[in-house]
């Protein structure tokens, strides 16, 4: 059984997640991840071993809880004025952020601890909403837009195999090309 914490937990529980999460985010930087222990990161967040492990399960469990809340988008996509223009964009900056040697370390942790798929999935709502941002001000423009699911069949899955099994070629030309032929199909 995975143990996961509540997605937005309050109180306590709150204070004890980002003290661990901030613990984890100090500490990769200091000692790196293969010298990373679950001992250390709760002494550095100043709670029991015994509650990384209740609330995370392991350490891997604990890097990729704390790697989807850094994938978690920071910011609404960029307004250009158009559906393309906002698009390109957004793939743009979503393929350098993720292609990037801190995002490929994300999506590793992301992935390596998450047994049931739910980071995973929630890595792929990131993606949606942001996506939907874009599709939303597109519509309120006149414009005629794409399915979300299309969108990410059609720009964010090529983008993200390449990253994990085929990295060259990886630049903003790529990413615009996965912008026009996801249109041409309007």
């Amino acid at each position: 059984m995975s143990r996961k914490p509540m997605t937005r937990p309050g109180g306590r529980s709150a204070r004890v997640q980002e003290a661990v999460h901030a613990a984890v985010r100090e500490l990769l930087g200091e000692v790196g991840r293969d010298a990373l222990t679950v001992p250390m990161v709760a002494a550095r967040a100043g709670v029991t071993p015994s509650t990384v492990y209740r609330r995370w399960g392991d350490l891997q469990e604990l890097l990729s809880d704390v790697a989807v809340e850094r994938l978690r988008p920071e910011t609404d996509p960029a307004d250009l004025g158009s559906l393309r223009d906002d698009l390109d964009a957004w793939a743009e900056q979503f393929l350098d952020e993720m292609a990037s040697p801190s995002g490929r370390a994300y999506i590793r942790d992301a992935l390596l601890g998450d047994p049931d798929g739910t980071n995973a999935g929630q890595c792929s709502a990131y993606a949606a909403e942001q996506i939907d941002t874009v599709l939303d001000r597109a519509a309120r423009r006149g414009e005629r837009v794409p399915d979300t699911e299309l969108m990410l069949d059609d720009i964010v899955a090529p983008i993200m195999y390449r990253i994990l099994f085929r990295p060259d070629g990886l630049n903003a030309a790529y990413a615009r090309d996965l912008v026009s032929h996801a249109l041409d199909r309007l």
